[in-house]
């Protein structure tokens, strides 16, 4: 029983990309309560097993049925291509009770009994202070699983991105489309993107276009179904998710070291996919003043280029970076 999200006249022009902090928060957290899902996460999981163990998720489990719908406000599509996850946390503490109460009772109601327990009457006694509660809760989440490995986790979603978008540049909606995820299928004969998943959704996008949002913790699912007032959008497992938790290996080539000098050689040999100064900064163990020097001058040598996205900047080897770090290939 799929979705059908069916495309306007305007809609192939309002297509974005967007990266959400706060979606993967609360992806990772039903990650814990879904072994199924943990796989490539196991390296993770183990690392935060004392930090998840110091946090009370159970409201959140709750609200996360098996099949069925989740509160929407609780991982709403994003308000920005690269908002923060405090953009995001402010925007649903904004959340009025009378949307929670609905979304709480849709959530519960997915699972027997659940809106008989505890916490369930909790919630839809004060639907308000729910809110609240449950926007503290996700901080926690957010410092205590996810911030710490977030410019690893930023990398690799921009990085999804920029291949995608280069992939849209080239070929159009229809091929990205089909390339994003194998329950994707694009009927362009009624301009209607189905996607394979549980339940049934018909969406008309009405000119809002739709977000493409790849996510971390969200494999190997796809995700959608989102109603009226939240944009229309799709989630999408992110590209390279199997190679995400690996320690990076030797990667630089000393004849290169040499020419440009270990670091600046380090630089531009990690620069596998576009990605920012904090993020490369992270995966090498280097100081961000340092990396951002470093990529200043290989970038002024014609090594790399870069371009903003979002709230900073990514850069990415031009060809001739390519053959420069990649010698012998040529």
């Amino acid at each position: 029983m799929p979705y059908h999200l069916r495309f306007g006249e305007a809609d192939p022009l309002r297509i974005r990309f967007a990266i959400s902090p706060l979606w993967e928060t609360h992806s990772a957290v039903r990650v814990l309560a879904r072994p199924r899902q943990q796989g490539y996460h196991l390296p993770w999981v183990r690392r935060i097993a004392g930090a998840a163990r110091g946090l009370d998720l159970a409201p959140l489990h709750l609200l996360m049925p098996r099949h069925g719908h989740s509160p929407d406000f609780l991982y709403p599509p994003p308000i920005g291509p690269a908002a923060s996850f405090e953009e995001e946390i402010a925007a649903l503490r904004e959340t009025g009770p009378a949307l929670a109460l609905t979304d709480f009772q849709r959530a519960l109601d997915e699972t027997p009994g659940a809106a008989g327990t505890e916490e369930g009457r909790r919630l839809l006694a004060d639907p308000a202070g729910a809110v609240g509660r449950l926007a503290d809760l996700l901080t926690a989440a957010w410092e205590a699983l996810v911030e710490p490995e977030w410019p690893r986790l930023r990398a690799l979603l921009e990085a999804d991105v920029a291949y995608h978008s280069r992939r849209l540049a080239e070929g159009g909606l229809e091929r990205v489309l089909a390339e994003l995820h194998p329950s994707f299928d694009w009927a362009a004969e009624t301009a209607t993107l189905r996607v394979e998943y549980r339940g049934e959704h018909v969406r008309p996008l009405d000119g809002q276009g739709l977000v493409l949002m790849p996510s971390v913790f969200t494999w190997p699912d796809v995700v959608s179904g989102f109603d009226p007032p939240w944009q229309p959008t799709v989630v999408y497992p992110a590209r390279g998710i199997g190679g995400l938790w690996t320690e990076p290996r030797e990667r630089t080539p000393e004849a290169l070291g040499r020419l440009l000098g270990p670091v600046r050689a380090d630089v531009l040999c990690a620069l596998t996919e576009p990605m920012g100064t904090t993020a490369l900064a992270h995966l090498l163990g280097r100081a961000p003043s340092s990396v951002s020097a470093h990529l200043g001058v290989l970038r002024d040598a014609g090594l790399l280029t870069s371009r903003r996205y979002g709230h900073q900047v990514l850069y990415e080897r031009t060809p001739l970076g390519i053959a420069v770090s990649q010698p012998g290939t040529g």
